[in-house]
C-alpha cells in the first residue's frame, strides 16, 4: 500500500548557520511543506481540510541525522504513508541531496483533531477514499 510522493526544495542561506550548514530545527519544516505536497497530490487542500474543521497537529516527530545539508543544495523529501489513517496518521521521510546520498530519515504522527472542540476524530471519510484509489 505504499502511498508516496516526492517534494524538491532548495536550501536557503537563511537556513544555515555560519558553517552553511542546515539548522537542524529547519527540518521540521521540511516535512512539513513535504506533507502538504503529499496531501496536494491526493487532491486535498490543507487549508480546506483546515476550513472544514479538521487540524492535524504534530504528536511525534523523530529524526536521525545522517550526513548535513548545506546551501544551495537541492534536497528530495520522500515521504511515504506508513498504514491506512485511523485518529492518527503516520508518515516516514528520507531527505536525499542532489547527490542522490541520503542525508536525514524521519518519521511523524500526526492527529486528526476537531477544531473546535480539540479532541482527537476519525480520519475524514474523503482522505480514506483518495488513500483507498490511490
Amino acid at each position: 500500500m505504499p502511498i508516496s510522493s516526492e517534494t524538491q526544495l532548495t536550501v536557503r542561506y537563511s537556513e544555515t548557520d555560519q558553517m552553511g550548514v542546515v539548522h537542524h530545527g529547519n527540518y521540521a519544516q521540511y516535512l512539513e511543506l513535504a506533507r502538504i505536497d503529499w496531501l496536494s497530490r491526493l487532491g486535498i487542500s490543507y487549508k480546506s481540510m483546515e476550513e472544514s474543521g479538521v487540524i492535524l497537529p504534530v504528536f511525534t516527530l523523530d529524526f536521525k541525522f545522517k550526513k548535513s545539508a548545506f546551501f544551495d543544495d537541492t534536497l528530495t523529501v520522500k515521504t511515504l504513508l506508513r498504514k491506512i489513517p485511523t485518529v492518527k496518521i503516520i508518515f516516514d521521510y528520507e531527505i536525499y541531496n542532489q547527490n542522490q546520498e541520503l542525508l536525514t530519515i524521519a518519521s511523524t504522527t500526526l492527529a486528526f483533531v476537531d477544531s473546535k472542540t480539540k479532541k482527537p476524530i476519525p480520519c475524514p471519510s474523503y482522505l480514506l477514499e483518495k488513500i483507498k484509489n490511490y
